[in-house]
């Protein structure tokens, strides 16, 4: 469609350019008429009396605005939409730190995507994946992004209207940065910071400064989330045991204090304050308020609330106004669930974040943004969170949303049928897992993932019939793929692992039978199975290589090639295992011998769950290193 646009266009003029090739119009003299007006109030798209209007306050909400119109504007003659926002920062949080770090492309890919759907903010999320030049060995061989790198992101973020905010770790979560001997004398444990020592201070100095300076914004997460042993390590040896809160607010202050002589302002993840809430709290007083003296040793510092869990509004409400005593309202911070494992958990992450929504709603929180965590390898790529982004998108600027709604603008903004990403959850939430999956079944890692001979899961599946299952599924992501030219690539790396599972996730229960039988010629069959898996797994790498080459820095590919490489090497030793058996040079194999019992890992204590955990913990009963 060509368009001639008039108005205020100067803050949306370079966006439009980066977006042209996105939006289905072309700018033209001749075209038809669009009146662009920037000015207080909420975003409106117009088409009356053969012209067009669009009216915005801040450029991500005219970015989401010429969507609108071109999106009604293909449906019907006239229409008159206006959407008021609920938020003044909904954004979304990039994790770069699990191996998979998305390359500046890949980035501007993501910022385009959020200008779309209306989302102003995107928090890149760097444990050490990002440059100080002080410390050549933090992010060394990980990927890690130079300053131009973040700088180029940044300015092209602004472009569109959104503000990009570094999120770096000034406490835990520091394992990767920790483990070279630079950082001997600065931490507490493996993963936790030393704190008071000053050594500590100085290299947090020199972090907060790397991370900041390539951003325009003075805004700054510096995490210290999940700290639990905290104090318990080379701290406790020098100074004995200390109170934790005491501990996290010490530290906190003298990080703030170096935030303030950046001029920077910071924000937390809340979880370390949550003891204060308890009850019987000994923070406490009398009334069930918290001590004034614990308040005032919290410094000037926002507080972000994590919960991507919970699938009852009820416990968000009470968690925000515990977070309001504090003095100020938190950021909520929900989650697209793309750490599952290799598919993601759409169930989980859309009934949990409606129910979150509806309480930021009713509590009156201003700032959110959604999550993309990449734990145990970032097997899920990130782009398969879209149409949970698409959601909070939704709720940003609706009181109430619909599925119905939501698949609609998904269909314009990311032009890919929203009932067919959801078919992606069912290679998780199978037969055997609760609806939603709400417990994180990890079922299709697992079935990938686990030992033919060893079948650490095999209790856990039988009866199950999820050969079935993933051969039914095969068809039904095949035909995705067709139907969704955009996303080619992703549909047809998740059919392959469907044909995968649909081999593999009973071959081990069916060697078991056939040897346990002393079955000779059902054995002898195994050998043409186990041929056909190993060759889709190897094309199942191949698929997955090219997924991630297309949107990641090479470096983590390496841990998931070895994932795949052990399974395929695996499958070599169990063809020799059963060989020899057959040949009669071995009168037993003893892996095949031992006893099956249902998994009993953390995750596996849930009812209504498959199989979890990481993948040391599927693959082998042993340990990698000791």
């Amino acid at each position: 469609m060509k368009l001639r646009l008039e108005g205020d266009l100067f803050s949306v003029e370079a966006g439009l350019d980066i977006l042209s090739n996105r939006l289905p119009f072309e700018r033209s003299n001749d075209g038809y008429p669009l009146l662009i007006k920037q000015q207080n109030g909420p975003l409106r798209a117009v088409n009356k009396n053969g012209k067009g209007e669009i009216s915005f306050e801040k450029p991500i909400h005219f970015f989401r605005a010429i969507g609108i119109w071109l999106e009604n504007v293909q449906k019907h003659n006239e229409f008159d939409v206006t959407e008021n926002p609920h938020f003044t920062m909904s954004g979304v949080m990039l994790d770069a730190s699990r191996n998979a770090v998305p390359t500046v492309r890949e980035v501007e890919n993501l910022l385009q995507q959020m200008a779309v759907m209306g989302l102003d903010t995107l928090m890149l999320y760097t444990e050490d994946t990002y440059e100080v030049k002080e410390y050549p060995y933090f992010g060394y061989m990980r990927g890690r992004y130079t300053f131009e790198e973040l700088q180029s992101c940044d300015e092209y973020a602004a472009k569109l209207g959104i503000e990009m905010i570094p999120c770096i770790q000034t406490l835990g979560h520091l394992r990767e940065a920790l483990k070279w001997n630079y950082a001997s004398k600065i931490k507490d444990t493996d993963d936790i910071l030393l704190i008071d020592e000053p050594k500590t201070y100085e290299f947090l100095e020199s972090c907060l400064k790397a991370a900041s300076e390539p951003f325009q914004t003075k805004r700054i997460h510096i995490g210290m989330d999940e700290t639990f042993q905290l104090g318990l390590g080379k701290y406790l040896e020098k100074h004995g045991y200390e109170n934790h809160i005491e501990l996290m607010n010490r530290h906190l202050q003298k990080v703030v204090s170096m935030t303030e002589k950046l001029g920077l302002k910071p924000m937390i993840w809340s979880d370390m304050y949550f003891p204060l809430f308890a009850e019987n709290s000994e923070y406490q007083d009398e009334s069930g308020n918290i001590r004034k003296e614990i308040l005032d040793g919290i410094p000037d510092v926002e507080l972000v609330y994590w919960n991507y869990y919970r699938k009852e509004q009820e416990v968000y409400e009470k968690d925000f106004q515990n977070h309001k005593k504090l003095g100020s309202l938190p950021i909520f911070a929900g989650g697209a669930w793309t750490w599952n494992g290799l598919a993601p958990n759409y169930g989980k992450a859309m009934v949990t974040t409606e129910a979150a929504m509806a309480a930021c709603k009713k509590e009156g929180i201003k700032e959110t943004f959604v999550t993309l965590w990449g734990d145990n390898g970032a097997e899920t790529p990130f782009a398969a969170a879209y149409p949970i982004l698409q959601l909070f998108a939704e709720h940003t600027y609706h009181q109430k949303v619909s599925i119905e709604q939501v698949s609609e603008r998904f269909e314009f903004c990311v032009k890919g049928r929203f009932d067919d990403f959801l078919q992606l959850k069912l290679l998780d939430e199978t037969p055997g897992v609760m609806k939603d999956n709400y417990h994180s079944s990890m079922t299709s890692k697992v079935l990938l993932y686990q030992d033919i001979l060893i079948g650490l899961y095999d209790e856990n599946v039988r009866g199950l019939s999820l050969e079935n299952h993933y051969q039914q599924l095969v068809p039904v992501l095949e035909k995705a793929n067709r139907d969704n030219p955009a996303w080619e690539v992703m549909f047809d790396l998740y059919a392959q692992l469907a044909r995968v599972l649909a081999k593999k996730a009973e071959i081990g229960l069916k060697i078991k039978e056939a040897y346990d039988n002393r079955d000779y010629d059902r054995m002898k069959t195994m050998f043409t199975a186990l041929d056909e898996i190993q060759m889709n797994v190897n094309l199942l790498r191949q698929k997955h290589r090219n997924l991630w080459f297309a949107a990641y820095k090479p470096f983590g590919w390496e841990v998931i090639d070895i994932r795949y490489g052990g399974i395929l090497s695996r499958i070599d030793s169990v063809k020799y295992r059963i060989h020899e058996w057959l040949e009669g040079r071995i009168s037993r194999i003893e892996e095949l011998d031992e006893e099956r019992l249902t998994h009993d890992g953390p995750w596996e204590m849930a009812e209504g769950i498959v199989g979890g955990n990481v993948y040391h913990r599927i693959v082998t009963a042993g340990s990698f290193s000791l």
